[in-house]
């Protein structure tokens, strides 16, 4: 059995892996970190190996709880990965987006797939048919675009995630809305054409925190996985220690 760690801007999520599939998820906080650790590690004692994938801000003390008790990988770019890293920059290359990227060759061998992780940020990562990585985009998420809105005017109010009416904003809040949801639907679905002006046999991947309430709006075809992520972990985990 395989303990899954994926530490994010926001949240820490847990998930058991067993022979590929997943049998239980738990998300918290990372001040409870080290309690969860022990939590699940008691609930599943058949656990003998685990990977730990942070954007946060894990610290050694956190580590420890873990590595105390199972052998730990720590994702990284200098482990064995199942692609061809062209990256510019691979040593700055996300561990979250290296983990996607690793789902993808498991689940789409020989495609060329175009992952869109909508969560804080909003990554695009793309591989191509003969397994190699070329880069993609990040821009803000939901949440962090209403966050900015606020803190970055005198007047405009945080409001709450929420799917417009119309494109029509008819009050502040309403053009918020607008503001926020459309442009980063119309943001997605323009770059999602743009891809595939050039790869007319592209397959894309919708993941992330944002992937329910975004999936059903989004004029192109997607495959929705909100644990792809943690696949790609588990593939990553599984293929540096076979």
């Amino acid at each position: 059995m395989n303990l899954i760690i994926d530490v994010g801007n926001t949240y820490v999520k847990f998930a058991i892996y067993n022979q590929g599939k997943l049998k239980e998820k738990v998300v918290g906080e990372l001040n409870d970190f080290e309690s969860m650790v022990l939590e699940v590690i008691k609930d599943h004692p058949q656990v003998n190996q685990a990977i730990v994938s942070s954007v946060g801000r894990l610290n050694n003390a956190h580590l420890k709880s873990l590595k105390d008790n199972i052998r730990v990988l720590e994702l990284s770019h200098n482990l064995k990965l199942p692609f061809k890293n062209l990256y510019a920059t691979p040593k700055t290359l996300g561990v979250d987006r290296i983990a996607l990227v690793s789902a993808s060759v498991e689940q789409f061998p020989d495609h060329n797939v175009l992952i869109i992780d909508a969560g804080t940020c909003i990554t695009y990562d793309f591989i191509n048919t003969k397994n190699e990585y070329l880069g993609g985009a990040i821009s803000p998420g939901i949440r962090l675009r209403y966050r900015t809105l606020n803190n970055l005017t005198a007047n405009l109010p945080l409001l709450e995630t929420k799917m417009p009416q119309d494109i029509l904003g008819d009050s502040t809040e309403n053009s918020i809305h607008s503001g926020v949801v459309f442009g980063v639907l119309k943001e997605i679905d323009g770059v999602i054409d743009d891809y595939v002006k050039e790869y007319s046999d592209l397959t894309v991947i919708l993941t992330g925190g944002d992937t329910k309430f975004l999936s059903n709006q989004l004029k192109n075809s997607i495959f929705a996985n909100s644990n792809f992520l943690l696949e790609g972990l588990n593939f990553i985990l599984e293929y540096n220690t076979k």
